[in-house]
């Protein structure tokens, strides 16, 4: 079944959230303490990422014209907007701020490479191996992140779901179209581009700087759209 790797990971945010309310009742210089290490670790792998940037320029003109076309569809404060109503409907039941934790474990989630590369193989071939990863790592994150942001993590398995879901069915068709060499050459830059999203992210996390990364999310778009012109104009 093509989307089995996707359900299982959405499961284990949910229930990683869930489990991490047990300790939600930690210090606030605490939780603040183990944020902050957080946000260490995702600039650490977010660098990783970038690092295997084979055309910078791709990458560099993906975050340039993607931040344009985010900032016209206003996709951080849209974002903001959906972990607020969540809030709204909620009302007092929900500890924490549900909004910054929807917003940022969504971005985190998605943004990974593994997000993509797990798709793409539940879509074309079937296996689930990466998405199974996937979903432990992130079942042990929504752990911390529910433990110190709120519950509102939990929330996030609904994007997750939609995106991932929507790479698998779309892999499906992707395979009769482009070779594996040329999806080999997209996943390369998806993982670049999204690594600078994530060193965005652990900046934001330690409070360094204030960058909408929302807005910066078509930049995975756009990223994928160069790629295939560089391509077919070095033939």
């Amino acid at each position: 079944m093509i989307l089995t790797g996707v359900i299982v990971n959405t499961i284990a945010i949910v229930v990683g959230a869930i489990l991490g309310q047990v300790f939600s009742n930690l210090k606030q210089e605490m939780k603040e303490t183990i944020l902050k290490a957080i946000g260490i670790v995702i600039i650490l792998l977010g660098l990783q990422m970038a690092f295997q940037v084979n055309e910078i320029l791709i990458v560099l003109f993906s975050l340039a014209l993607g931040g344009v076309l985010g900032e016209w569809l206003n996709i951080e404060q849209r974002l903001e907007s959906a972990g607020k109503w969540i809030e709204r409907k909620a009302g007092k039941r929900l500890k924490g701020n549900v909004s910054q934790a929807f917003v940022t474990t969504t971005l985190i989630y998605c943004i990974g490479a593994m997000a993509v590369v797990g798709s793409l193989d539940s879509g074309l071939r079937q296996e689930h191996d990466v998405l199974y990863t996937k979903a432990f790592l992130d079942g042990f994150t929504a752990i911390i992140f529910s433990s110190t942001l709120g519950i509102g993590v939990m929330f996030s398995a609904i994007p997750v779901f939609l995106y991932q879901g929507a790479i698998a069915f779309g892999a499906t068709f992707i395979q009769y179209v482009l070779s594996p060499e040329l999806i080999d050459k997209l996943i390369v830059d998806l993982t670049a581009t999204g690594g600078i999203l994530i060193v965005a992210i652990g900046l934001n996390m330690l409070e360094i700087v204030k960058i909408r990364i929302g807005n910066l999310l078509p930049a995975l778009l756009v990223s994928a759209i160069l790629t295939l012109i560089y391509h077919y104009i070095q033939l």
